[in-house]
């Protein structure tokens, strides 16, 4: 039987040139032939050939309490082989970069992949009254050379941190680059304005340095966490904001 239809324009990519490739902007390639990788736990959609997939825990006792004290709801998996396996995470976007030791913070839940080579660890970001209410924000930082994939409800937009001052939604900031410095900050609007209801903008996320922050156009996806919340949700910061 002969089948005519244009499936053909879904063909899998020809030969690797690299680590991690774009298959489509929603699905990624991964070459497990360039080593290990570290993904996020259920990521895989398929793999052609060898691969395994190996639950590392949290990364060590510290890592482990970091998650407990943060609720940081990151988690991981190792991926070896020799083939290559194909990763996404509920139909999002996927950004990929190269770090050449370098760093950047990032949103637990946005992070999908990045090489072994990479190191990983969860830290508190924000300082001041505001962050304090807002019962504490934790990123994933990532740092070292390699690859990195993150994903984003829909196309970002990178903003220059130096050009002006920079604000974004809890929700809509997905990371950030080495040298770049959030706090939180608060804007009820005016008495008047609470008065009426507030304006859903309450906390914001002020950054400062030099570098970029990567933005979603979308607040779906909950930023960081805070102690105690449920399902790892982003704490009375993701309730008051949006």
């Amino acid at each position: 039987m002969v089948v005519h239809s244009n499936l053909n324009q879904f063909e899998e990519l020809g030969e690797a040139q690299a680590q991690f490739e774009l298959q489509n902007k929603k699905l990624l390639r991964v070459t497990l032939a360039h080593g290990p990788i570290q993904a996020q736990s259920g990521s895989m959609v398929a793999y052609q050939g060898e691969a395994n997939f190996t639950n590392k825990g949290s990364g060590g006792v510290g890592k482990m309490l970091k998650k407990a004290v943060s609720g940081e709801s990151a988690s991981f998996m190792e991926v070896g082989g020799s083939g290559e396996v194909f990763l996404a995470h509920q139909g999002m976007d996927i950004q990929v970069m190269y770090l050449e030791n370098d760093a950047v913070s990032v949103n637990g839940s946005n992070v999908l992949a990045f090489s072994s080579s990479i190191a990983w660890d969860i830290r508190k970001v924000g300082s001041g009254m505001a962050g304090a209410m807002a019962g504490g924000l934790f990123n994933v930082f990532l740092q070292g050379t390699g690859f990195v994939a993150v994903t984003t409800d829909g196309q970002p937009v990178m903003l220059d941190v130096a050009s002006a001052p920079t604000f974004a939604d809890p929700n809509a900031a997905v990371m950030w680059s080495a040298g770049v410095t959030m706090n939180v900050k608060t804007d009820t609007g005016g008495m008047k304005s609470m008065v009426r209801g507030g304006t859903g903008e309450t906390f914001q996320l002020a950054f400062s340095g030099a570098g970029f922050v990567l933005v979603q156009p979308s607040e779906g996806a909950i930023f960081g966490n805070q102690t105690g919340s449920s399902g790892g949700a982003g704490g009375i910061l993701g309730a008051l904001n949006g």
